[in-house]
């Protein structure tokens, strides 16, 4: 299945991959709606980042998730990169998978045996492994309605200013009761597993706080207590799971900035 191709025709030139049949899916109206759903937002799985920076209402709701989209590739890239590519190409350092799961989006599957919603994060089971069943797609994402005072927030560290793979990445969402208090929170690590994470301790840590120190720093040890990277040419053991510590901490200041004046 094409979506975008930004990564399937790379891999076919590099006959990492050698498929019979390509099948485009961007001329199937489902896959590139952006729509307004019971107070959340479907996206099509084919809908690129260039589509959704211009969508000014999806990027006051979710500006974590657009910003996410945002950084695949060049402005070209963007042009033709796609949320549902970016999951299905199963590679833990996806920038935009973080930034789904700490929105609690949830994927829509489509296949011979009819359709299923599965959330984003159990979507991906290791790299280039997927929970799809043969003969699925992934047709759309369902973000879900946004709370009074809540933001998300993603960011990702790299060795370049522009289009390299993430060394790290994390995405915040979470919600400030009336007093200013974080009520409701969701923390992803990205590229310090198998998988991209969804890290529960760390929402635990900072639930029930204003994001004080304290907070700040129960949020950096779940945060490198979650992490399982591997050692590679962008880093090493010790510095990924250092470096997930400070994004983690760095996008929860800025998720919660934002949903202070939200």
């Amino acid at each position: 299945m094409l979506a975008g191709g930004t990564d399937l025709l790379v891999q076919m030139r590099a006959d990492v991959v050698d498929p019979d049949l390509i099948v485009d899916i961007k001329k199937i109206a489902e896959t590139r709606a952006v729509t307004e759903e019971k107070g959340g937002w479907r996206i099509g799985a084919a809908v690129t980042g260039a589509e959704l920076k211009e969508h000014a209402k999806l990027k006051k709701a979710w500006p974590g998730v657009v910003e996410a989209a945002n950084l695949i590739g060049s402005t070209q890239v963007q042009g033709r990169a796609t949320l549902g590519g970016n999951l299905c190409n199963g590679s833990p350092a996806a920038d935009s998978v973080p930034a789904l799961i700490a929105a609690g989006a949830v994927a829509t599957l489509a296949g011979p045996q009819g359709r299923r919603d599965l959330p984003v994060e159990d979507v991906m089971l290791g790299p280039r492994k997927l929970a799809l069943k043969k003969g699925e797609i992934v047709v759309s994402f369902l973000l879900p309605p946004r709370p009074p005072r809540s933001a998300d927030a993603y960011l990702r560290f790299i060795p370049r200013t522009e289009m390299d793979i993430a060394v790290v990445g994390a995405g915040v969402s979470l919600t400030l009761d009336a007093a200013g208090t974080i009520s409701a929170a969701r923390v992803s690590l990205g590229a310090v597993a198998a998988r991209v994470l969804l890290v529960q301790e760390a929402a635990q840590a900072i639930v029930g706080s204003r994001l004080d120190l304290a907070a700040q720093q129960r949020l950096e040890a779940a945060a490198r207590a979650a992490c399982r990277p591997i050692d590679d040419k962008r880093g090493t053991i010790e510095f990924r799971t250092d470096v997930a510590a400070v994004l983690a901490r760095r996008t929860a200041l800025i998720a919660l900035d934002r949903a202070r004046t939200s």
